[in-house]
């Protein structure tokens, strides 16, 4: 007993050391960051504001922005002399002077200068819920209240643009007469924390219902939703008006060419973190990490900054293009036409027939612009998800694989898996928000057989009264692997499903076919 009292007593006297140095390691901080307060509050010659000065002792030494800079360009502190007279300064060098020598890799909460502005999502107001907060711009990088960048996969645009001179450093955006063309919403929906939460509902709104915090305060704050009106015009519809399926009236079809006129939404994507981790059924702590580890570690702050819940990834966002009376949408007394579309470049734009893309977009149109001249709305929603998100190499890869082969609709699924290891990353769960944003509670006809797609907004409580499959006659004869592949597997058909054997018998074109 007493060999044991006295090992408890050398373990309580060392947690008493051990405390006693913590209690003395943190004065000691407390005293610095005192001392730091009082020298920000003497220095009045910067021009840097104090939050940049604040978070600049903390960020990691980078000279000149990334680029090799002679020794004259070199800051003073590396103890070279400048000179009396230069030479006019390279594009490089002109471009790295938009940096400073310093590169703020992350920030932490309570840090000094972190004050994030307010953002309490699933408000009912946008001045409630507060602005969605990203730039890192020395006048906003204390204040943000989200991770990421503005303009999703083309965020990395906009920083070469600043690298290599194009941008102003300092540029803010002017948005005179940039208000949305049509008014939407507010809806319920919009105050769902649950409803949405991988866009921002407030986000067409920015410059004008935050315009005084701007001015006041000097943060950058930028929409990540616009509207306008278009016109639209396609080859086949065209087409359609001579066959008779469409009818010109002037107002939806404006002529015999076809021309259709359209309202256009653009959105960029913003994620509710721990919304976005519960419609996937996964812990938030695990969506962080794996969103930091599985982009190279792009985004440290999604780790360090736990207190921080939005995130706008570098993904591609989508767009809704809406015929007849928008406001025709959220009406429940109306019918909706609505076509839910996958990005595929290569049928979308160029037209490939090996798979049904361009074809179902075609019929989607056609069937929503119908929709709008009997008096109800028509929608068409378009998201960049290349490939079944993908990927266009791994698309690319996959065809290599099915035309080196036999191409049959029993393997159609199979060599996706092989290459990818999954045969769909498009991950409808997040799909329905967009239809929340827009006010819809009910959909009268889904021109879809996507079950996946179909499933996600049953799910979220929007029920589909008639789901519309392609016609037969509109199936290029090489896609007949991939439809017939997709019916088997549960995409939605009034018409026969096929046996295992049957499938097999379904094989699309190989390259000496394709290139005879």
């Amino acid at each position: 007993m007493g060999s044991t009292s006295t090992n408890m007593d050398d373990v309580k006297e060392a947690l008493q050391s051990i405390s006693q140095t913590q209690t003395a390691l943190l004065t000691a901080v407390q005293s610095i960051a005192d001392r730091v307060n009082t020298l920000e509050k003497k220095d009045t010659s910067s021009s840097s504001p104090p939050s940049a000065q604040a978070l600049d002792r903390s960020a990691t030494p980078l000279k000149t922005g990334f680029t090799q800079t002679p020794t004259s360009e070199l800051p003073a502190e590396a103890g070279t002399q400048t000179p009396t007279a230069t030479a006019p300064a390279s594009p490089v060098a002109t471009a790295s002077k938009q940096f400073t020598s310093r590169v703020i890799l992350t920030t932490y909460p309570h840090q000094i200068g972190i004050s994030p502005l307010p953002l309490n999502w699933g408000a009912p107001d946008p001045l409630s819920r507060g602005p969605v907060t990203v730039s890192r711009s020395p006048s906003t990088i204390g204040r943000r209240n989200a991770i990421g960048a503005h303009g999703g996969s083309y965020s990395i645009y906009y920083a070469l643009a600043l690298a290599s001179g194009e941008l102003p450093h300092n540029h803010k955006p002017d948005y005179t007469n940039t208000e949305p063309a049509v008014s939407i919403g507010p809806f319920p929906q919009w105050g769902d924390k649950k409803k949405i939460v991988a866009m921002d509902p407030w986000g067409h709104l920015v410059p004008w219902t935050h315009k005084e915090l701007m001015e006041r305060e000097g943060v950058d704050l930028r929409p990540t939703i616009a509207v306008t009106k278009a016109h639209m015009t396609l080859p086949e519809l065209e087409e359609s008006v001579r066959s008779g399926r469409l009818r010109p009236d002037g107002k939806v079809c404006l002529n015999g060419r076809g021309e259709l006129a359209v309202t256009k939404f653009a959105v960029e994507p913003v994620w509710y973190l721990p919304g976005v981790a519960e419609r996937f059924g996964i812990e938030e702590g695990v969506l962080r990490r794996s969103l930091f580890e599985e982009t190279g570690g792009m985004y440290p702050e999604l780790i360090t900054r736990s207190d921080i819940k939005v995130f706008l990834p570098p993904i591609g966002g989508l767009t809704v293009y809406v015929f007849g009376d928008p406001a025709n949408m959220s009406d429940p007394s109306k019918r909706l036409a609505l076509r839910i579309h996958d990005e595929c470049n290569g049928s979308d734009v160029f037209g490939s027939d090996i798979c049904t893309c361009r074809p179902y977009l075609i019929f989607g149109i056609e069937e929503a612009v119908k929709e709008a001249q009997n008096g109800g709305s028509g929608v068409v929603i378009y998201f960049r998800k290349e490939g079944r998100a993908l990927g266009e190499v791994t698309k690319v890869v996959v065809y290599n694989a099915r035309k080196r082969g036999e191409d049959r609709a029993s393997d159609y699924f199979k060599r996706t898996e092989n290459i990818a290891g999954v045969k769909d990353m498009r991950f409808q769960a997040l799909m329905p928000d967009i239809l929340h944003w827009l006010g819809i509670t009910k959909i009268d006809r889904m021109l879809s057989m996507s079950n996946m797609k179909h499933d996600a907004i049953v799910g979220q409580g929007i029920p589909i009264h008639e789901r519309v499959e392609l016609p037969e006659e509109l199936i290029p004869a090489d896609s007949r692997v991939e439809i017939d592949a997709k019916i088997t597997a549960g995409y939605f058909t009034t018409g026969h499903r096929m046996t295992d054997d049957e499938l097999k018998a379904v094989q699309g074109r190989i390259w000496e076919d394709i290139d005879h």
